[in-house]
């Protein structure tokens, strides 16, 4: 059997690690270039953690691990007023999602084959197959299509239909870009609120990395800048490198819904198929999604429909209870109201008291 992953990011080499194992031919192409080290930090925890160290990666996560260990709430003047301790549970991991990402390509490096710089342009089902068509390599034929390629899934729109059924936007915007130096303090990652605003500090590794998530209906550099235009702190000077800088990633924080995931021979995975994560568990869910899809196409042999449903079935129990409860994670980071900040603090402040 010959399966084409999209998408060389987090879901996509997991799976392709578990299929090789089982038996499959795998090819994974992805848009990008290359893939390179560093970016926001990410987190693998909870049943990816057991994924991980049957792959025989966890001593490389750990080791390429970030060293933040607690957060430290400022107030809307800079000043700090909590420090939360971040306790690592279950042996979970928070590493920079490049450096996972090239970790879990490394698994699968010399067991499957990897097509950097090409996209998939068209797909054209048939009897016991998929024909498709790439920007660049030849047209070839697989037994499987999967869409690990993210947020914005070329697959998923040849497959299902343009992305505007599909997403949904929650009102939230989301802005990184890397500092260029180090943070002042490697062991913590800072977190500034004002109404409907935040904007965090978190050291990575190496380079600092900042985020501003923010409540708006304009996503854009423009409406980045016009969001924190009168922001205090250090705000300015981070907001004057992020709109400059050619390395920004912006994007609307949305709600991936489908009413399934898969489609004859062709299926999604990872953001593709469910995406909205604000507390960083994404990594997390699509490395096991990729695992147990995986193992459903391995526990029915030549009965892939079945496989597929039964996959989907078991990953929408992990799913689904996260989409329902965005409402209380955007709250909880971004509070839309002052009254709403005040009440984040006090539980910040009895939390860390607690700790």
């Amino acid at each position: 059997m010959k399966a084409l992953i999209s998408g060389a990011g987090v879901a996509g080499p997991t799976l392709a690690f578990w299929l090789v194992r089982h038996g499959w031919q795998v090819t994974l192409v992805e848009r990008a270039a290359g893939l390179r080290s560093g970016g926001n930090p990410v987190d693998v925890r909870g049943p990816a953690v057991a994924v991980a160290e049957r792959m025989g990666i966890l001593p490389r996560l750990r080791a390429a691990a970030t060293h933040a260990s607690a957060m430290r709430v400022l107030d809307p003047r800079g000043r700090p007023i909590a420090r939360i301790a971040m306790p690592s549970r279950g042996g979970e991991v928070e590493i920079p999602r490049s450096d996972l990402a090239t970790i879990l390509a490394g698994a699968v490096r010399d067991d499957a084959e990897l097509i950097l710089d090409d996209t998939i342009t068209a797909m054209r089902q048939e009897p016991g197959g998929v024909e498709v068509t790439f920007e660049k390599a030849a047209p070839r034929r697989f037994d499987l299509v999967i869409g690990a390629d993210g947020l914005h899934s070329t697959v998923r729109r040849l497959a299902f239909g343009p992305e505007s059924r599909f997403v949904r936007p929650i009102g939230l915007g989301v802005a990184t870009v890397p500092l260029g130096e180090p943070a002042e303090n490697p062991d913590e990652v800072l977190l500034f609120n004002t109404p409907g605003r935040l904007v965090s500090i978190h050291p990575a590794r190496g380079s600092a990395v900042a985020a501003f998530i923010f409540r708006s209906e304009r996503i854009s550099r423009e409406g980045l800048a016009a969001a924190y235009a009168r922001s205090g702190w250090r705000v300015p000077a981070l907001l004057k490198l992020a709109v400059g800088s050619d390395e920004l990633f912006l994007d609307p924080v949305s709600r991936v819904s489908l009413p399934r995931w898969s489609s004859g021979r062709v299926t999604l995975l990872g953001d593709a198929a469910s995406s909205l994560s604000l507390l960083g568990d994404g990594s997390t869910l699509a490395m096991t999604a990729a695992h147990t899809l995986a193992q459903a196409l391995a526990g029915s042999p030549g009965r892939l429909e079945e496989a597929l449903r039964g996959y989907e079935t078991e990953h929408r129990k992990l799913v689904m209870p996260k989409q329902r409860r965005v409402g209380l994670a955007a709250g909880m980071l971004v509070p839309a109201t002052r009254l709403g900040l005040t009440t984040r603090n006090v539980a910040a402040r009895w939390m860390g008291r607690a700790a």
